[in-house]
């Protein structure tokens, strides 16, 4: 594990103090962010106190949304909902949202 927050820490108000000597638990105290392992087959735990501050315990069918950017790993709770639960007014605004993207889409190519 690299230490890239030494120079946060060196700074940190609280290190005068202490009670941040450990660049980790500084870390930790910091952001918020803990070390979770990886199984051989990528596989993790969400840690219960965090899945209960994000409600993800009480989703019937919990799933997450994963993102990479910039050599990051973004999680984001989400859930599955049939298509039959969601209202057609709301299905009627996404279609016609999509429709008006691929005809700027197409305008834009044309131009080209």
């Amino acid at each position: 594990m690299t230490r890239r927050s030494d120079a946060k820490v060196e700074s940190y108000p609280l290190k005068e103090s202490g009670l941040l000597d450990n660049p980790i638990a500084a870390m930790q105290y910091c952001s918020m962010a803990i070390a979770i392992p990886i199984s051989k087959r990528g596989t993790f735990t969400i840690p219960p106190e965090i899945r209960k501050r994000l409600g993800i315990d009480q989703l019937e069918n919990p799933m997450l949304l994963v993102e990479e950017r910039d050599g990051k790993l973004y999680l984001e709770p989400a859930a599955a909902v049939p298509v039959r639960d969601i209202p057609k007014t709301t299905l009627q605004a996404w279609i016609k949202d999509d429709e008006a993207a691929m005809t700027a889409f197409k305008k834009s190519a044309k131009r080209k």
